[in-house]
């Protein structure tokens, strides 16, 4: 659904909410297209549809439903994240990063590695301290993500943007690659967006520890 969603053909707009199990064991999501609401959790199907009110397209991603359901899949919910995704390869790479497995326990990798155990980290130089960092790997169900962060130094140099666009050379051929940006962080909004990157939906994931 997120790969047809990231090529421009999500859910029927519809006002109707798809019931799907759990994405993996402890991992739950509410995810809104538009128009359209995807509830995959171990949750009980009639239930759900008995607290959420026919016709509202706001009731999904209310504050009191997410606190229902973490409380009946026993984890807490995540932040609300917008979701975007990038579907087309960089001709030219937009910055050189490199593999630096001896960043693997800094605090935006270790953030990243919640929703994507595999997940490898890069940099924009081959050692030392660097500018910007760049976390790829697989995660919600199977999908190729991305997450930058970029250090104070180096701000509103449009490096986000490039390492946001060198994500997308970094996935497997004809994979899109998503980000998951919370909406009140419009510098990141912005690099993703100037890097060809497009709103696809909303998110909100449950992971249980």
């Amino acid at each position: 659904m997120f790969t047809e969603a990231a090529y421009g053909r999500p859910p029927v707009a519809d006002g109707s909410i798809t019931l799907l199990p759990a994405l993996r064991p402890q991992m739950h999501a509410v995810a809104a297209f538009v128009a359209h609401h995807v509830i995959a959790a171990d949750v009980d199907e009639e239930v759900v549809r008995q607290r959420l009110p026919k016709g509202d397209l706001s009731a999904p991603m209310s504050a009191s439903f997410l606190l229902f359901l973490a409380g009946w899949v026993g984890a807490e919910p995540g932040t609300l994240d917008l979701v975007l995704a990038k579907t087309d390869r960089p001709r030219e790479a937009a910055v050189e990063v490199w593999c630096r497995e001896d960043l693997s326990d800094h605090s935006r990798a270790r953030r990243a590695r919640r929703y994507r155990p595999d997940a490898v980290v890069y940099a924009n130089r081959e050692r030392g301290e660097p500018d910007g960092m760049l976390v790829v790997g697989q995660g919600v169900a199977g999908r190729w993500e991305m997450a930058f962060e970029v250090a104070p130094a180096a701000r509103g140099r449009g490096l986000g943007r490039r390492l946001a666009t060198a994500a997308a050379a970094i996935v497997p051929d004809g994979e899109p690659v998503f980000a998951q940006v919370a909406p009140g962080n419009p510098s990141s909004v912005r690099a993703c967006l100037a890097a060809g990157y497009v709103a696809i939906g909303a998110e909100v994931l449950f992971v249980a520890h």
